[in-house]
């Protein structure tokens, strides 16, 4: 971002009245974890779904910004700041991203769809750079908050520019084009994704087409279903583009139609044939995705080595800033790339260490406890050796898609009131997923609570750098000490073990210390029943040292839509609630609904809800399922293939019996990974390519042997367990299980990734 905006500029833009100042605003920043000095940033207080921007006013002031756009300025008045007043943040923000757009008279290709949005953008980048100097929507930004900070980044050193623009909503699409003002568009597609909002499929195609209602010209592929009479549209057939398409070295069904679309827009800017068909040449799958792993030496490593443009790479900074927590920050760049500019953001951003190296280079930097940010164009193949920092190198591994949570628990949200609290289970190393990397996200997105099982679990989230609370539901004497050191927020179900607890309290001079009250209601587990709650609410009153942070039951039927039981816990939960509350002179929060029970019987939220399976894209309710996206899947890839003639056998005990010639393939996969032993003997199997392959034999601790049927590929052939074509509901009745114990059996060896656009 190369804004240069004085106090001035502000008043006018704002319609208001600022003092007179030197200051210039070169940026603009909405996250104080992604902030490292903003003394030229300007602070908008944005109200998000998980938590509102005036709650870190305080912190960003601590980073220097001096310069805040808020609702109300009253509760920051002691601050020596300049605060501008206005009725929604987000609303100030588009405005100044609008007048920033009008400042500029080159063409800007708006770019909407239901997928292919931003593979669409990159690829026409990459074929107009060589002609002109393009500037792009960074990464995947194309929603009301994404296309301002889009356009914020246009500059007169540019040509042209490129903007996503994404809506999930009826009247969305008139504020993105309000900002936008595209002169070019392309319509990428239309698919199901958000059709819960729209009463009909022509009814999002016409909120799309809203974006083009003033630009010169627009490409639409002729797969969309909607007739159009305006001659401003030019229907892209792919067929029509097939001596193009041909140049790449990839022709699926969904590239080539991105194909066509760019091909077509780019001659339409007058880019020559010749040098449309040699970009394509070049042209590769784009990985617009961020991995984040384990690695050596008590590293985290970032794996972002898609490009080098300073854009992306000021986007990744502020990613590696965000997650490191305070620690040590480390930046390797693909090659002897340093120039100005990229000086100028590395000082800006203050890692510890920069290094350049590149893919082939023997050796590694000895890193040590850093956040290690791996960064390079894509020639410099930086990918090799960020893998090479991994501390795991099991060819199996488990992807973990950060977005897709945060897009489920939002899901979850939206069927509650914006006042309920989220807490999220990350008990049993959080659903397999590890507990470390989900809580600190689930941190970082402004989830209320997070919930484990025991102490230790705690601990480890403590140890990790989460501070957000934490409770512990089964909470047993042993760890009432490392409780109360690692301020664990526990669970007492019965009256033995709040005497137990109040000593320990006690004989640490504690008082006031919060805990949650579990109450019997149906479940038959742990909690105090109807009986029990005389002796406990005197214990309470007496006792100074405890004081309730919430009461909580479990449902035993919330799976069940239409369930009596359910509403009897209810009226259990709720007369137990209302006699605590009768004695007890202070609030606190019940709650009583788990992720089923939010989408089942959503009127009993109470003031908290419990997500745990259910933020990973798992539900029983048939109509919440195609609203939810799968959070983890599960791959490996072939160690070797073999050839087996009829009458061979495979594996342990031979059981494995070739019929016919067949082609094996064995995949590093087994029962110690939690690939259970119950798949073996054609019961269960994994995909590859789309195509099903029956395990042969028995699964052996570390491997399995599969049929590869006719299948024509190499050692080293990605192979899925759990994914697009295998669901978690698919492989947990073939496992003769429940989802649950699929995930939570997959072994700690198993690597895990983590994924982030």
């Amino acid at each position: 971002m190369k804004l240069s905006l004085s106090y001035q500029d502000l008043a006018a833009v704002f319609s208001i009245s600022l003092p007179l100042s030197d200051r210039i605003i070169e940026t603009v920043s909405f996250d104080t974890r992604k902030i490292n000095n903003g003394s030229n940033s300007l602070f908008f207080a944005l109200k998000g779904n998980f938590r509102d921007g005036h709650d870190f006013v305080h912190e960003a002031y601590k980073k220097n910004v001096r310069t805040f756009v808020v609702t109300d300025a009253l509760p920051f008045k002691q601050l020596d700041a300049i605060f501008i007043e206005v009725e929604d943040p987000l609303k100030a923000l588009q405005l100044l991203a609008k007048n920033h757009r009008e400042k500029f008279d080159y063409p800007i290709i708006g770019i909407t769809g239901s997928a292919g949005k931003t593979i669409a953008k990159e690829w026409l980048n990459e074929i107009l750079s060589g002609t002109f100097k393009v500037i792009r929507s960074p990464k995947s930004y194309n929603s009301q908050l994404g296309v301002a900070l889009s356009l914020l980044e246009l500059n007169e050193d540019a040509d042209l520019a490129i903007i996503e623009a994404g809506i999930s909503k009826p009247d969305e699409m008139d504020l993105l084009e309000d900002m936008i003002q595209p002169t070019l568009g392309i319509f990428t597609s239309i698919g199901t994704s958000h059709s819960q909002n729209f009463d009909s499929i022509e009814e999002k195609i016409l909120e799309k087409l809203k974006l083009f209602k003033n630009t010169e010209h627009v490409f639409m592929h002729s797969l969309i279903p909607f007739s159009m009479n305006d001659e401003r549209f030019q229907i892209i057939k792919t067929s029509d583009y097939s001596e193009f398409i041909q140049h790449m070295s990839f022709g699926d069904e969904t590239s080539s139609i991105n194909a066509s679309l760019i091909v077509a827009c780019a001659q339409k800017l007058g880019v020559s044939d010749p040098q449309i068909k040699k970009q394509l040449e070049t042209i590769e799958r784009i990985a617009l995705r961020l991995e984040t792993f384990e690695g050596i030496n008590n590293c985290t490593i970032i794996n972002d080595t898609y490009n080098l443009d300073i854009d992306a790479f000021r986007s990744s900074l502020e990613y590696q800033l965000s997650i490191a927590k305070g620690r040590n920050r480390t930046v390797v760049i693909g090659g002897n790339t340093e120039n100005d500019e990229l000086t100028k953001l590395l000082k800006e951003f203050e890692p510890i260490e920069v290094h350049f190296s590149n893919a082939e280079k023997n050796e590694l930097t000895n890193f040590q406890n850093s956040v290690v940010l791996v960064k390079g164009k894509r020639s410099m193949q930086m990918e090799r050796y960020a893998m090479r920092l991994r501390l795991k190198k099991h060819q199996t591994f488990v992807e973990i898609d950060l977005n897709a949570i945060k897009h489920n628990i939002s899901y979850f949200k939206q069927q509650l009131p914006e006042d309920v609290k989220i807490l999220t289970m990350v008990k049993a190393s959080s659903y397999g997923a590890g507990i470390e990397k989900i809580g600190q996200f689930l941190e970082r997105i402004g989830v209320d609570y997070l919930g484990v099982a025991y102490t230790d679990e705690g601990i480890e989230l403590r140890k990790s750098g989460v501070t957000i609370p934490i409770l512990v539901m089964n909470t047993e004497n042993e760890g009432f000490e490392d409780c109360i050191q690692y301020q664990l927020e526990p669970c007492i179900y019965s009256s033995q073990q709040l005497d137990n607890f109040i000593r320990q309290l006690i004989y640490s001079g504690i008082s006031l210390y919060p805990i949650h009250i579990k109450i019997e209601t149906g479940m038959n587990r742990l909690g105090f029943n109807n009986k029990e709650l005389p002796a406990l609410i005197e214990t309470l009153k007496s006792q100074p040292e405890v004081r309730i942070k919430s009461i909580y039951s479990h449902l035993a039927d919330s799976d069940n839509i239409h369930s009596s039981f359910v509403l009897e816990q209810v009226e259990r939960f709720q007369s137990a609630i209302s006699y605590i509350k009768k004695y007890m002179n202070y609030s606190f929060d019940c709650h009583i609904l788990n992720s089923e029970g939010v989408l089942n019987h959503s009127k009993h939220h109470f003031d908290m809800v419990r997500l745990g399976i259910g933020m990973y894209g798992y539900t029983k309710t048939e109509e919440h399922k195609s609203y939810l996206n799968y959070a983890i899947k599960w791959f490996s890839s072939i160690s070797q293939i073999k050839s087996i003639k009829a009458g061979e056998t495979i594996g342990y005990g031979r059981s494995g019996r070739a019929k016919k010639s067949l082609n094996v393939g064995v995949v590093p996969v087994g029962y110690a990974d939690g690939f259970r032993r119950s798949l073996g003997n054609g019961k269960g199997g994994v995909y590859i390519s789309g195509v099903f392959c029956p395990i042969i034999g028995n699964v052996c601790m570390d491997m399995v042997m599969i049929d590869l049927g006719n299948l024509d590929i190499q050692r080293g052939h990605p192979v899925e367990i759990l994914g697009e074509f295998q669901s978690l509901d698919q492989l947990a009745r073939v496992m003769e299980t429940i989802p649950y114990e699929v995930l939570t059996g997959i072994s700690r060896r198993v690597h895990r990734v983590y994924i982030d656009e």
